[in-house]
């Protein structure tokens, strides 16, 4: 049996999705939780094969800035349920585990056939999602081949760095875009990082010269 621990942050997802779950012979529900520490804490006990996580609205925000900064994380394969593709980074969303995406929209059949696929070592992209990454993946290359050294940003990256570029403050942008202000600073140092630089300035110096914002 492959065993599946259920996180979303509302409960009738939860028994929904641990419905679905139940609906194939080859899975079980070992637990759920409304966030990612229940299963921190329940991991050793548990040993779940698979991880169903539900993300949307603000939940997202907070799943995401959870998995990709812990370093050391005890999470299974992760079969990821999204309404908002435009937020996710594929490259490090891979790194922190998560081996399938799928819409909020996905089928039963569609969310059992991921969480036995990967469960094999398999990585599942639903079309939707696919069709969403390629011209990303093609403004990336473009981007290489014309600028050297860096990182493609996210739609909310680039969100957040036209805002810097509008001086607006930490805890005006996050007001601005209903997510907390610690996650904010998540975007911006990940902004710093990615275009090489140290400052609000020069990032917004270096977007408006990559063509990624306009002043």
């Amino acid at each position: 049996m492959i065993r599946v621990f259920v996180v979303a942050a509302s409960p009738v997802v939860r028994a929904g999705l641990s419905a679905v779950v139940a609906t194939s012979s080859k899975l079980t529900v070992v637990g759920t939780a409304s966030d990612l520490d229940a299963l921190t804490r329940e991991f050793e006990q548990l040993q779940p094969d698979v991880l169903l996580l539900d993300v949307s609205g603000h939940f997202q925000e907070l799943v995401w800035e959870k998995l990709l900064s812990s370093q050391q994380q005890p999470y299974p394969a992760i079969v990821v349920l999204t309404d908002e593709l435009d937020s996710l980074d594929l490259e490090a969303a891979l790194r922190a585990g998560v081996r399938s995406i799928l819409p909020s929209s996905s089928t039963e059949s569609e969310i059992v056939a991921a969480v036995e696929a990967i469960a094999l070592g398999l990585v599942v992209l639903h079309s939707d999602t696919i069709e969403f990454l390629l011209p990303l993946k093609e403004s990336s290359v473009r981007d290489k081949q014309t600028t050297n050294p860096v990182q493609a940003l996210t739609p909310r990256e680039i969100e957040v760095l036209q805002m810097l570029g509008s001086g607006l403050s930490n805890k005006a942008i996050a007001k601005r875009l209903n997510i907390s202000e610690h996650t904010v600073k998540f975007h911006v140092s990940s902004i710093f990082q990615k275009l090489s630089v140290s400052t609000r300035t020069e990032a917004v110096t270096v977007g408006v010269r990559l063509g990624l914002i306009m002043l």
